[in-house]
């Protein structure tokens, strides 16, 4: 019988705090696809014009790029006071640095306006981004498991991960509405603005709706414990990050090599593919942008099924299942692309994407699960960030340099498999976590802190 603090909500409030926090996670995927878009169609000509074009692009990346390196800075500052002051409160702030930024971004000057300034303000916001973003996937995704039941944790914990295609597909589609609607010199003036302003109005809905929830029972019930072995004199460990690396370092890099074979495969089976797809078969742009969007769409309905399928046989088996598909695709959804056409290119695409939504599904749940309430937050953003910048950053970098130098896919086919064979290392090497208590997790964290 679960505590109180700790009995799962009814059905209708789990919905709502679900919903809570894939908004939150839908923004970022938003923002995250619409820099990069912008990146490459107008940020070259209005931000760096006075470059060669193909530099002027290579700049706007850099700025693109930025994000990731501030993400870990983020974990590492929203872990920790998300670890001491509550999930609510730093979501809250998340969400509002977030699409603060993107907001501001289309509102802000040009160099034909302010010179070297606009490059300069572009790129802090860029930061501002990444460093909100370090810290919401964690924060959304405990929000759910700490709610949630052990029984479907799974489930519910992997909704927050549809925000990746569902933020795709979203900015896909405003982009490509506001090309078709504005002529391309209006789009470049004025049309590429309001996509980052509509950022705006997805932040007030999922303020509203994150205002609403309670704060996570299991943080709460957590807390209360600490502050009563603090009143006895009892020894609590005061510093998450410090906490973490104490008692669950092992777990950090667990998740982090989990990380690997599903964030390079994401961005290589989504990014990198639109270069190769038009550089090396000849396909056009528009064709298989197609392609990854239909796909995004099977993803976004795979996922919670996925998540699901982890609650009746366990994190490790699905995790592992799609760490196996994605190396044992790598040579298959090269010779599909490199048929020249739409239909291969659709099942290369669509096939990558679900046996990465099979690693991306139970990540939500495994994590939070690997992990003390008190240090939770901490931990999985961490494992969760830090791999990000070693893995899914410089994916579509080093992608697109062994195509350079070796001028055919086997290489970089060999790189997924590389990555595949980590997380099965890692994923191998953890603990099963399926129907742990949580509150659980909490008491022996806390035994082993009396004890050092």
């Amino acid at each position: 019988m679960p505590s109180p603090a700790t009995a799962p909500p009814a059905p209708a409030n789990l919905r709502r705090i679900v919903a809570a926090s894939l908004i939150g996670t839908t923004v970022e995927w938003y923002d995250f696809f619409l820099y990069g878009s912008a990146a490459a169609l107008v940020f070259n000509k209005l931000f760096f014009p006075g470059s060669d074009p193909l530099v002027g692009t290579l700049l706007s990346f850099l700025t693109y790029a930025v994000g990731f390196a501030a993400r870990p800075l983020g974990a590492l500052v929203f872990g920790h006071y998300g670890d001491r002051l509550g999930r609510k409160r730093l979501l809250v702030l998340s969400l509002l640095m977030m699409g603060g930024a993107t907001f501001a971004i289309g509102l802000l000057p040009t160099h034909a306006a302010v010179g070297t300034a606009a490059p300069v303000l572009l790129t802090v916001l860029r930061l501002v981004q990444g460093f909100a973003l370090g810290g919401e996937w964690g924060g959304a995704v405990l929000l759910v498991s700490e709610h949630g039941d052990a029984r479907r944790r799974g489930f519910w914990a992997s909704w927050p991960q549809t925000g990746a295609p569902a933020g795709q597909l979203l900015a896909t589609g405003v982009l490509s509405l506001m090309t078709a609607l504005v002529p391309e010199a209006a789009f470049v003036a004025w049309g590429w603005r309001v996509p980052f302003l509509l950022s705006g109005v997805l932040v007030v809905v999922g303020l509203w709706m994150r205002m609403s929830v309670d704060e996570s029972p299991v943080f709460q019930e957590a807390l209360r414990s600490a502050e009563a072995r603090r009143a006895q004199g009892a020894a609590v460990e005061r510093t998450p990050l410090v906490a973490v690396l104490r008692h669950h370092w092992r777990d950090v890099l667990i998740a982090m090599g989990a990380r690997m074979a599903e964030n390079i495969s994401y961005y290589v089976v989504t990014a990198f593919v639109l270069v190769y797809a038009t550089a090396h078969t000849g396909l056009g742009p528009q064709t298989a942008l197609n392609a990854v969007l239909i796909a995004s769409a099977l993803h976004f309905a795979v996922i919670p099924a996925w998540g699901a399928l982890s609650d009746r046989i366990g994190r490790r088996p699905v995790y592992l299942l799609g760490a196996a598909g994605v190396a044992l695709w790598a040579f298959p959804f090269f010779a599909l692309v490199d048929s020249g056409r739409f239909g291969p290119l659709l099942l290369a695409v669509s096939v990558g994407l679900v046996f990465h939504g099979a690693m991306y599904a139970p990540q939500a749940a495994f994590f939070a699960e690997m992990f003390a309430t008190r240090m939770r937050y901490s931990g999985a953003s961490i494992g969760a960030q830090f791999a990000s910048v070693a893995a899914g950053a410089p994916a579509p970098l080093i992608a697109t340099a062994l195509l350079a130098d070796f001028g055919g896919p086997t290489p970089i086919a060999l790189y997924v498999i590389g990555a595949a064979v980590l997380t099965l290392i890692a994923v191998g090497a953890a603990r099963e976590t399926r129907n742990r208590d949580l509150a659980a997790v909490e008491g022996a964290a806390t035994a082993e802190v009396a004890k050092a």
